[in-house]
């Protein structure tokens, strides 16, 4: 393996992670339909949709929620080069691999006197990856649209348990806080590296890094909280602009949800 083997490649998906967390906190500041809505209203009303379009079973309705998902991301200033790269091509990759089967092995009529695919697969794998791709563009536009300390006060709001809050804050803040770590000590290593590593030893040294920085974290993990807890914490998320629901919130929250339903009825 060459000297831009393991350990480049690894320096690029670290590096990846994070300027796609510097896009999103980017994203939700802009000015844009959801960012105009209260978090409370956005969650609610993805989780609506995305409820309906599992539920629905015509392919055409889940199309029609589909296009305007891709309508309020739009909207909302996120590109369709975003969309397209960080949500459809990699969606229709994993969940490709998962409808493949069915296109065999959902017994119907086949397409074909030769085919060995028949319409009810076929059928099968669209709907699969039609709803997989639409209940992705919207969660992926509620998360590109909203702070995710907006988030978690709205998953409070909706008396989710303080227990699964505090997890998933902690998860979020030492995710990036890692990946940081862990481009630094590559970097660190690769400026006093002499010579070029073969692949056994680049696949050493990636995992002596990883036994470091797991040792680290669980370090960094403990002081954290107690430093949390010395503050005043006490598992509630407080954020420093708190907002009132208006009249275009609660105008908006009936649309999310009058279109959710209108979409499972129409879609039985």
């Amino acid at each position: 393996m060459s000297r831009s083997g393991l350990l480049d490649a690894t320096l690029k998906s670290l590096s990846r992670a994070l300027s796609h967390a510097l896009i999103s906190e980017h994203t939700a500041r802009q000015p844009g339909v959801m960012q105009a809505l209260d978090p409370r209203v956005r969650l609610i009303g993805v989780l609506a949709l995305v409820i309906a379009i599992a539920l629905i079973h015509k392919i055409a309705i889940i199309l029609a929620l589909f296009a305007g998902a891709v309508a309020l991301a739009l909207l909302s200033a996120i590109t369709l080069r975003t969309l397209t790269l960080r949500v459809w091509l990699v969606v229709l990759a994993f969940t490709g691999v998962i409808a493949l089967p069915a296109l065999f092995l959902t017994p119907g009529d086949p397409l074909s006197v030769a085919s060995p695919i028949t319409r009810q697969g076929l059928h099968t794998a669209l709907m699969l990856i039609a709803r997989v791709e639409a209940a992705a563009t919207l969660t992926t536009t509620l998360v590109l649209t909203t702070p995710w300390p907006q988030v978690l006060k709205a998953l409070r709001s909706l008396y989710v348990p303080k227990e699964v809050v505090m997890m998933l804050t902690m998860a979020h803040r030492y995710i990036f806080l890692l990946a940081e770590t862990a481009v630094q000590m590559f970097e660190s290593r690769e400026s006093r590296r002499v010579g070029i590593l073969r692949g056994r030893e680049q696949r050493r040294l990636v995992a002596q890094t990883a036994g470091v920085l797991m040792s680290k974290s669980i370090d960094l993990s403990q002081e954290v909280f107690v430093a949390m807890l010395s503050r005043g914490y006490r598992g509630d998320v407080q954020v420093l602009s708190e907002r009132r629901m208006m009249l275009h919130d609660e105008l908006a929250l009936g649309v999310f949800v009058a279109v959710a339903v209108l979409s499972i009825w129409v879609g039985r």
